[in-house]
């Protein structure tokens, strides 16, 4: 797969809307074991919720990981430095699927990450082998790989016109696992987990707004695959406009826009 380059202001413009899925998993994240707890954020993005980890846990010391330069310069200049609690929040530069915990950790959390991270659920016995005993690993991802808004992206992506150029800017629908395989690989792990999933209709306004969307996040491979050629980036743009207006209609107080995700919580055992 096409490794994205990064836009944090495009991201950023459906915030409201993507900070939600995370706000429900910091809800079910039991109380942590240390005091101040020490937390890892991994994919933090620009930062923008990780710091909402500071205002669940106002003397955590949390370090947000990210792998693209755009993200961390903006979580750096935006966040990073001491919280109003007392707590601190740092930012550095990793890549998801070699992190290694350099000490144990009360809380590891990813939200909207491991879908762009194949194999990912392999990391999970090295992660939580690194929680303190009590300690909690949890993540939200999207479960919408088979939504219109991904099967039209990739059937237009495998056409006989761009299939050459784009056949390796996508990812498909196995990016990420059930929520029963993910129950069971927690559980095996040896982890209290509660698994669910919920389908969010987030009600988009503005013109074109699941592309809108699209563009901050699913859509970061093909734009940076298409890059250097503005000519066929505008091209396949408008061919996939085209699609997602009619398989996402306007209503007449906006645009419904239906987004699965699938949220794990695991509790290791104390010792």
């Amino acid at each position: 797969m096409t490794t994205p380059a990064w836009d944090p202001a495009q991201y950023l413009r459906h915030a409201g809307h993507r900070a939600r899925p995370f706000a429900d998993l910091l809800a079910r994240i039991p109380a942590l074991p240390g005091e101040p707890p020490a937390v890892a954020d991994l994919g933090c993005g620009p930062g923008n919720m990780t710091a909402v980890l500071a205002e669940r846990w106002p003397t955590a010391r949390i370090t947000g990981y990210d792998n693209s330069p755009e993200m961390l310069d903006k979580a750096l200049v935006e966040y990073a430095g001491p919280t109003a609690g007392g707590g601190r929040l740092d930012f550095s530069h990793a890549d998801v699927r070699t992190w290694a915990p350099e000490r144990p950790y009360d809380l590891i959390v990813s939200n909207a990450t491991f879908q762009w991270v194949p194999g990912h659920a392999g990391r999970f016995a090295d992660w939580i082998a690194a929680l303190a005993p009590g300690g909690t690993f949890a993540f939200q991802v999207p479960g919408n790989f088979t939504a219109p808004s991904h099967r039209l992206m990739r059937t237009l992506a495998e056409s006989p016109r761009w299939r050459g150029r784009l056949a390796e800017a996508l990812r498909h629908d196995d990016a990420v696992l059930t929520p029963e395989a993910y129950l069971e690989r927690l559980t095996g792990l040896g982890c209290a987990a509660d698994v669910w999933e919920t389908t969010y209709i987030h009600l988009l306004t503005g013109e074109d707004p699941v592309l809108d969307w699209v563009k901050g996040t699913g859509l970061r491979p093909v734009l940076t695959a298409l890059a250097d050629d503005p000519g066929a980036r505008d091209a396949f743009l408008a061919e996939y406009r085209a699609a997602l207006r009619e398989a996402y209609p306007a209503g007449p107080h906006g645009t419904p826009f239906p987004f699965r995700r699938i949220f794990a919580v695991a509790r290791k055992e104390e010792s």
